[in-house]
């Protein structure tokens, strides 16, 4: 493991640690102020590389560190940071993001816990929506972009309400055909990791990869119990819960769509993320809206049968009430 850098440290003359936000074997994310232009804040992605690695090695996967920073600084979508710089220091490579304010959803997903309720499958329904645009834009870049490690943690909720997608450190550039190594050691994060990512990077991960991710996602924000890994889902079918056991408010739509993203073979799950969107969805289009804010009239039409006759029903009974006291 790396010593991280110090608060105060200034790399490139440009940029001034704060502290560190984020921690992982490959390295740690800082928070820095950016001195050339005053009053911005940016994340700085730390990736260093296996030590174990033969020269070789390591020169391709600092090639594909560079290869890989450049397309990402290409990319512009509201539900992805900016990537604005990417540099190399003694041996270490550092990409500079926007920095994300807000909660991330696991965070917001404990608290619930904590608090004995659930979130509302209206608001991780607009959070998947959100993620869906931002995924959907990546797997249709030339060539596909694939995150590989969609998980709570890395989705942030900014206080307007937008998400963002955050922390590209296991993206891969998918070239058909070529074999390429991980820039950051480590393959996602197993509750959502699908079987065919386990093995390495050997060129078998799609978007199909990506869907499954989301779905684990989903999964654990809508029914806060994190779903039975890959491996032991292949070992015993059983293990996994189905999420309206947990959390009987659910929509059976909802459910349907979860457990279709998280087959276990990929040909099993949706092909693609519109079509995956379009299952969970329909065509209501997402609404970006802080968490906890009341409901819209758009979003009401979202709600199962159930709880919209339980609002009829409750308006009724005020209107009569008003009526009454009006006389």
């Amino acid at each position: 493991m790396p010593l991280p850098l110090k608060s105060g440290d200034v790399l490139r003359g440009r940029y001034q640690i704060r502290k560190i936000i984020g921690q992982g074997g490959s390295g740690s994310i800082y928070l820095a102020d950016d001195l050339r232009l005053i009053g911005r804040l940016c994340a700085l992605k730390e990736v260093e590389h296996d030590r174990s690695l033969t020269g070789d090695l390591l020169k391709e996967a600092r090639d594909q560190f560079l290869q890989e920073a450049t397309v990402l600084a290409r990319l512009d979508h509201p539900n992805l940071p900016k990537v604005s710089d990417f540099f190399s220091i003694s041996g270490r490579d550092y990409l500079v993001m926007d920095y994300v304010p807000g909660e991330d959803l696991r965070t917001l997903m404990l608290e619930a816990k904590r608090n004995e309720h659930f979130l509302s499958e209206v608001d991780v329904l607009n959070w998947i929506g959100q993620l869906s645009d931002a995924l959907i834009y990546l797997h249709e870049q030339e060539p596909p972009i694939l995150h590989r490690d969609i998980k709570p943690s890395n989705l942030k909720l900014t206080p307007s309400g937008l998400l963002k997608l955050v922390d590209f450190g296991l993206v891969k550039v998918a070239v058909p055909g070529e074999v390429t190594i991980t820039i950051v050691q480590g393959q996602g994060t197993a509750l959502y990791t699908p079987l065919e990512q386990y093995g390495g990077d050997s060129g078998h991960t799609d978007v199909r990869s990506d869907i499954y991710a989301m779905g684990s996602t989903m999964y654990h924000l809508l029914t806060n119990t994190s779903p039975a890994d890959a491996r032991t889902r292949f070992l015993s079918p059983k293990a996994l819960i189905p999420p309206r056991s947990i959390n009987p408010e659910l929509s059976v739509r909802t459910e349907k769509a979860i457990l279709w993203a998280i087959n276990l073979h990929p040909d099993e799950r949706p092909d693609n993320v519109p079509i995956f969107r379009q299952a969970l969805m329909g065509n209501h289009p997402t609404i970006t809206r802080p968490a906890n804010k009341k409901l819209t009239i758009s979003e009401i039409i979202r709600l199962k049968p159930e709880q919209i006759f339980l609002w009829s029903a409750i308006g009724l009974i005020m209107l009569s009430f008003l009526l009454t006291i009006s006389k």
